[in-house]
């Protein structure tokens, strides 16, 4: 367990509720488990995420899931109110982000890549990216004290291949809390066992009894669940040593040029996952 000296703070930025947990909800967990803070923010409330219901119910139904989600991880998980599919890249929105992180005062900042089939997703990214350097300016946003350095900021995975495919710099093992992850997102009722499949055209699939649809869903992501450490086993024998050969469950990060570099000692300081002998620098 940390002490308070060397605890940290972790700032998980989504577009969507759900987002966060789905990108990096093990890590949230691992994190939470050592008793470092984190927080889980969806730039938007959800309220276009639904094929029957949408405005205001919604938006509420979805911060009530997400706030459960967040128990369920350890982490606090803030729901703002900017509306579902309209997210953009305005100079409002960016001292929004602003105000956020330097309320927060994050050591790791993690949001969405650049490059993503979602406008929502991009410009989530491209948000916190404008951010990165001016946390560090007092006249902007003025009114939340400013960062005397910018946080490390890193990319959650995706499959996107142009311009360029996800790199993973950081890859962690999820394995112990996997349960925890599935059990956050089934509180994404209105995702998870909803939208999403009807979307993806597999809603008759999802059980109707209530008791049946978390081991429904557990199934259901088992192949995306497994994606990452299948694909990045290098990575993980890297970090974890031959124990990384073992590890069925992984969440990846690619790290964003625009925050503080993640030198060696940066990477030990934030990632405690790893044994020591193996947390070699990613350049």
């Amino acid at each position: 367990m940390t002490t308070t000296n060397d605890a940290l703070r972790i700032l998980i930025f989504g577009a969507h509720p759900d987002d966060p947990d789905f990108s990096a909800g093990g890590t949230a967990a691992l994190y939470a488990r050592l008793g470092h803070t984190v927080k889980l923010v969806s730039l938007t409330n959800g309220d276009a995420g639904h094929h029957t219901m949408g405005g205001a119910p919604l938006a509420w139904r979805r911060r009530a899931e997400a706030a459960a989600s967040g128990a369920t991880l350890g982490a606090e998980y803030v729901t703002l109110d900017i509306h579902d599919g309209a997210l953009l890249p305005s100079l409002e929105n960016r001292h929004t982000v602003i105000a956020v992180i330097r309320q927060f005062r994050p050591d790791l900042v993690m949001v969405h890549r650049p490059n993503d089939y979602h406008p929502d997703h991009r410009y989530a990214s491209q948000l916190v990216q404008d951010a990165s350097y001016m946390v560090t300016v007092p006249n902007v946003v003025s009114h939340v004290p400013h960062l005397r350095a910018m946080p490390v900021i890193v990319h959650t995975w995706d499959h996107f291949q142009k311009p360029y495919p996800f790199q993973a710099d950081v890859v962690i093992g999820i394995d112990e809390v996997v349960e925890q992850k599935v059990d956050a997102l089934c509180c994404h009722e209105s995702q998870v066992f909803e939208w999403l499949p009807y979307n993806g055209g597999y809603l008759d699939d999802v059980p109707a009894q209530p008791e049946e649809r978390r081991a429904w869903l557990r199934t259901h992501l088992e192949p995306r669940l497994c994606r990452i450490a299948g694909s990045y086993r290098d990575k993980l024998i890297r970090f974890y040593g031959e124990a990384g050969r073992n590890i069925r469950y992984a969440e990846a990060f690619e790290v964003c040029e625009y925050g503080a570099p993640l030198d060696e000692v940066a990477l030990r300081r934030l990632f405690p996952f790893f044994p020591s002998p193996s947390a070699r620098s990613i350049v």
